[in-house]
């Protein structure tokens, strides 16, 4: 997605950045006003990623939540409310209604993608399919094996991923983290389309920052890292590295 750099991407990416940075602030200093500064930025980035609040209110919550619920609102706030303006400035309410302009801007109104509206539980099924079992496209011809534009599942683009189930289900913070995980996908996989044209299946970059933070504490639950952890973050690297060279480099790309 980097590689590529277009809009939609980008604030992706951004969003993705900020998030890792309120995750990291919440496992190490647990500062309320800068984990809400970051959720503002990651929120103004992407806005549907702030359902993965969840988690970062578990690790405030102690015996001065309260306290700290307050000074991470004072953080996110000031967020809110210049989306709130930007969108009033646009559209003259302070909700972002820009995504449902799209079909008609982009005459696809009528598409397959969009007939039960842009958003709709309905498309979930196909987000799925984009997400677990979307494959390769084999050739018979050289260069014999490309990406394709509709996706690529993440457990081959990134098999590490594996690990996030090694992660104590039993310890509270983890039910959090697969709670925050949950409620961004079904946001995203509510879609109408299911991200194309992408490597990957592209919206599962709105919750990875918290999918590499439960692989990372599966794997210390295995006492690790070990051979085999490193060998599925070496396989990870080397798909990706696969996809920016076919795509970006030799355009060995389609449908």
């Amino acid at each position: 997605m980097a590689s590529t750099g277009s809009v939609w991407y980008l604030g992706q990416i951004t969003a993705s950045f900020f998030m890792s940075l309120a995750i990291y602030e919440s496992v190490s200093k647990k500062r309320p006003w800068h984990i809400g500064v970051f959720l503002g930025a990651m929120y103004l980035s992407r806005i549907n990623t702030i359902v993965a609040l969840p988690f970062f209110l578990h690790v405030l919550y102690n015996k001065n939540w309260f306290k700290n619920y307050i000074k991470l609102g004072f953080g996110l706030l000031p967020f809110i409310l210049f989306n709130f303006m930007y969108n009033y400035l646009r559209f003259g309410t302070i909700f972002d209604t820009a995504y449902f302009l799209l079909p008609k801007i982009l005459s696809e109104e009528t598409k397959p993608w969009f007939a039960n509206g842009v958003a709709n539980i309905v498309y979930i099924p196909n987000n799925l399919k984009a997400m677990f079992w979307t494959f390769p496209k084999i050739l018979s011809h050289f260069p014999y094996i490309q990406p394709s534009w509709a996706g690529l599942a993440i457990w081959i683009t990134t098999p590490a991923f594996i690990y996030a189930f090694f992660a104590k289900f039993k310890e509270k913070v983890n039910r959090f983290i697969w709670i925050s995980i949950l409620l961004v996908f079904l946001i995203v996989a509510s879609h109408g389309g299911t991200g194309w044209s992408q490597f990957g299946y592209r919206f599962a970059v709105d919750f990875y920052p918290l999918l590499f933070l439960l692989t990372i504490k599966g794997i210390v639950n295995m006492n690790g890292p070990k051979w085999h952890h490193w060998m599925l973050l070496f396989f990870s690297i080397i798909v990706n590295l696969w996809g920016v060279l076919w795509i970006n480099k030799f355009g060995w790309v389609s449908f």
